[in-house]
């Protein structure tokens, strides 16, 4: 397994991962088989989505913010970062990836994404290799 850290620059926002987990993958010589990437923190996530156009990021933390507004009235979690919780289990905190002939299987436009939803923060993702060298 491989580690590596994120610095999120504000509260909300998606953090283009690809070229550190396309970096490890060919640190390894790893060929053929799974790439899980898993971030283990309740108030951030990963998902795979468009990575050429910044509107779509846009448009999905603008959805999410409408969604899960951060002052909902009711929320009870004392440390006022109840929406994060809930926006970080709606996107999920891992990807399965696959990885064939020494590359991402990613289709044209698409990249890897931490999501934070509680920044700034360093955030540590995981990269776990399933398959053959």
């Amino acid at each position: 397994m491989d580690t590596f850290h994120v610095n999120t620059p504000e509260r909300n926002t998606f953090v283009n991962i690809t070229a550190e987990v396309r970096h490890l993958l060919a640190k390894h010589q790893f060929q053929d088989g799974l790439a899980v990437v898993y971030c283990p923190h309740t108030t951030a996530a990963i998902t795979v989505n468009e990575g050429y156009d910044p509107d779509v990021v846009h448009d999905m933390l603008l959805w999410l913010g409408r969604a899960v507004p951060h002052a909902q009235p009711g929320f009870r979690h004392g440390e006022g970062n109840s929406d994060a919780h809930v926006k970080a289990s709606l996107v999920g905190s891992s990807a399965t990836l696959f990885v064939e002939k020494g590359d991402l299987v990613l289709g044209q436009w698409q990249a890897v994404f931490l999501c934070e939803f509680d920044g700034p923060r360093t955030r540590t993702v995981h990269v776990k290799w399933i398959g053959a060298k």
